[in-house]
């Protein structure tokens, strides 16, 4: 597939607006004949290219994106450059993600499905610490966890919200996923599990009433659930693209041994 034809997407932010019409002006825009996004921005619009992406919201399309960074952190972007942009797409690498999908059943009964790229995580909604109880492959691997909440994080998520609640760095083509959980109280010394990417996850709330848990799938989020299942979604596979030596396993690699 050739990567000729580009259609540029941006934040908000000014130094995105200014870079996207600096590059359109160079370029072009070939919008519906793309065959490759470039996006201008952080790794939230980043992110937010992606769900774009799965829900078919560039023309139906299932398109690569290539970001460059004009945001914060960007660990999903390449550097900033507007020199030799088709000869960087030309020669970029490209890493495959696949996303998480949640099925979340609230307390009214209602069934909300979203996706997430980097993870679904649990959530208390009072003072009242959640109470968990998790199934693994339809087996109860754990009867009761008493915490603040817990998050099911990808490989290309680990680096995120799941390395700052202590979760484990997972390489990109590990095949496993990241179950971690938020201030755990009980049991204490419960640091969390490595599963396979076929795994099911079910977590079930205790005391739903009393002790009320949001659901959220990246930044979609299900207020008020009794129980959620989560798995990996291999129909989909989202393509990101990045300059040679630089392809996301790389940088999750790099991440580990980060000072």
């Amino acid at each position: 597939m050739t990567r000729d034809r580009v259609t540029f997407v941006a934040s908000e932010s000014p130094e995105a607006q200014a870079a996207l019409k600096r590059l359109r002006q160079r370029y072009g825009d070939a919008g519906d004949n793309a065959d490759v996004i470039v996006a201008l921005g952080g790794d939230g619009l980043m992110l937010s290219c992606l769900h774009r992406v799965m829900t078919g919201g560039f023309h139906g399309q299932q398109l690569p994106i290539y970001g460059m960074n004009q945001g914060t952190l960007g660990f999903l972007m390449n550097p900033y450059a507007e020199d030799d942009l088709l000869i960087r797409l030309a020669v970029a690498e490209s890493s495959t993600l696949h996303p998480l999908r949640m099925k979340a059943r609230g307390r009214n009964g209602k069934i909300t499905e979203a996706h997430a790229i980097n993870e679904v995580s649990l959530f208390r909604e009072t003072h009242q610490a959640a109470k968990l109880r998790i199934f693994v492959d339809n087996r109860m691997r754990l009867e009761s966890l008493t915490c603040d909440g817990i998050l099911l994080a990808t490989p290309a998520g680990s680096t995120a919200y799941n390395l700052s609640a202590h979760g484990p760095i997972l390489p990109l083509n590990a095949g496993v996923m990241a179950l971690t959980p938020i201030s755990a109280f009980r049991p204490r010394r419960w640091r969390g599990a490595l599963l396979h990417h076929e795994a099911v996850v079910r977590l079930e709330v205790l005391e739903a009433e009393k002790r009320p848990v949001s659901a959220v799938a990246d930044h979609n989020e299900v207020r008020s659930i009794v129980e959620v299942e989560i798995e990996e979604d291999r129909s989909i596979a989202l393509q990101l693209l990045f300059d040679p030596g630089g392809a996301l396993g790389e940088r999750i690699l790099t991440e580990q041994f980060a000072p």
